[in-house]
């Protein structure tokens, strides 16, 4: 498709469709917040550790051996990840052990990826 097929050069506003849309839209700050997650799933080391995690509970040393990082970097990207309740932790004894939040954040990869594949 050429980029004249992607510009519309009709000037009629169909205000039965922008009526319906505008009524739906989300209000700003669920917006701004849904942004925001969106953000987090931009940084491929972050995407690694999700998908590492889809496949298993695991502590940082497992994830640095698993992805050839530091425990600092992965430690610092499991901290960005459990702010926004992407993941979740556990103590036992000296190890903390990492794992998805919620089966939402696995609908999330598992979406992504089949959108990537199409």
């Amino acid at each position: 498709m050429s980029r004249k097929e992607d510009i519309c050069s009709c000037t009629i506003i169909h205000e039965d469709l922008v009526q319906a849309a505008s009524s739906q839209m989300l209000p700003p700050e669920i917006i701004n917040k849904l942004s925001e997650l969106f953000k987090i799933f931009g940084d491929p080391t972050r995407i690694k550790l999700l998908h590492a995690l889809k496949c298993s509970e695991m502590c940082v040393c497992d994830l640095a051996a698993c992805l050839g990082m530091t425990h600092s970097a992965i430690s610092h990207q499991l901290r960005v990840l459990k702010a926004y309740n992407l993941v979740k932790s556990r103590k036992q004894g000296k190890v903390v052990y990492y794992t998805l939040a919620d089966s939402h954040v696995t609908a999330i990869l598992n979406t992504g990826l089949e959108h990537i594949n199409e």
